[in-house]
């Protein structure tokens, strides 16, 4: 390199803010999509039935499909309910309403698969990859599954038609919600009991989030196009919030006018997914109540809403990849065979090698503590 190319480099690496020196990811990193078919409802035509796994820097560029189950002849596949992923065990979990299995991300080989008591909905993992909260399908009860092993610890009965459920970024709580209640519990997952519950809400919990200093939760309800917001401290409801300038309608899935909401890990955002009218509408969540401030066209019924971990792109259940910055479309997933994609259930991880380095999390959970 010639001496003054040489200074030149220099000079651009050195005028380089700190911050986003130490953001940029090692060169041998790779940032992959995995998504989990069939991931609405058990519809094949949206990516068949596996993981499809999608390169992140390479445009959302399919690499693989890693398979599953096989569905017997004459039978429909079964829905797949949740996703969740873990760093520290390099382990990939996926649920269908009867089962769970557990994949190495390494050998991308099913490791154990379990048909726990009651079926599964959308489960969620500690922060150190230990264990499960796997809500039975619609039923009375949340099994706590061993991550490792896949046997099953305990259960929790609640009797509220188990649903969505998610942890805390610090793993000090656990969030349950049912589709027969319009309380959100919290339960503690050192000692597998209910320490405190969120509301009432106006109607029954359909997809909710929480920030990331165990605050605040904002929640979908049926018969609301918007959502509510709920004080995690003093389990009390704070706001409600309609969208404006749209119609309430009929939707094709889940019964709910808004079914999906994630906050940007910055948690400045709060996306929240409009069934009837195919669109996302953003708020600012810089101000309580949050306001609206935009809507995104796409190309489906969204049911979903998450993001990238570093928070640039958002990604509504349609197959879509949007940028949060620009609020433009960059990338409409397909699989191998040239079909569109859709699901509700997908998750960012980051792997080095064979080494998996860090995972997002299939609900949009704000990062900020």
């Amino acid at each position: 390199m010639r001496r003054r190319d040489f200074l030149a480099t220099t000079a651009a690496v050195l005028a380089t803010p700190v911050s986003r020196l130490a953001a940029a990811p090692a060169a041998a990193e790779r940032r992959l999509l995995y998504i989990a078919v069939p991931g609405i409802r058990n519809y094949v035509q949206y990516g068949g039935v596996g993981v499809l796994v999608y390169d992140i820097d390479a445009g959302y560029k399919f690499v693989k499909r890693i398979p599953t189950w096989t569905t017997p002849a004459g039978q429909e596949p079964e829905n797949v309910k949740g996703v969740a992923a873990s760093a520290a065990t390099g382990r990939l979990y996926v649920s269908t309403i009867r089962r769970l299995c557990c994949i190495d991300f390494a050998t991308e080989k099913m490791l154990w698969d379990v048909t726990p008591d009651g079926g599964c909905d959308r489960q969620t993992i500690s922060p150190d990859g230990k264990i499960l909260y796997v809500p039975s399908f619609e039923g009375p009860h949340w099994t706590v599954i061993d991550a490792m092993t896949g046997a099953t610890i305990t259960k929790l009965a609640m009797n509220s038609r188990a649903h969505n459920t998610l942890f805390s970024l610090d793993g000090a709580e656990v969030y349950l919600a049912g589709l027969a209640s319009p309380m959100l519990s919290v339960a503690d997952p050192r000692t597998h009991t209910v320490i405190k519950t969120v509301g009432p809400f106006a109607n029954s919990i359909r997809p909710f989030t929480v920030n990331g200093s165990r605050t605040l939760t904002y929640v979908n309800v049926n018969e609301l196009l918007g959502f509510e917001v709920g004080d995690l401290r003093t389990g009390q409801k704070l706001h409600r919030v309609e969208v404006q300038g749209y119609e309430y309608g009929p939707v094709a899935r889940h019964g709910c006018p808004s079914h999906g909401v994630g906050l940007t890990p910055d948690e400045r955002e709060l996306w929240v997914s409009d069934g009837h009218n195919s669109m996302m509408h953003i708020f600012d969540n810089t101000v309580m109540p949050p306001k609206q401030v935009a809507s995104l066209k796409v190309r489906d019924q969204p049911g979903w809403v998450t993001f990238s971990m570093d928070g640039r792109h958002a990604y509504p259940s349609t197959g879509e990849v949007f940028d949060v910055k620009t609020r433009q479309r960059i990338a409409a997933l397909e699989d191998e065979q040239g079909r569109q994609v859709g699901s509700e259930k997908l998750v960012e991880v980051v792997r080095d090698g064979a080494k998996t380095v860090r995972v997002g999390d299939q609900f949009g959970i704000g990062q900020k503590r």
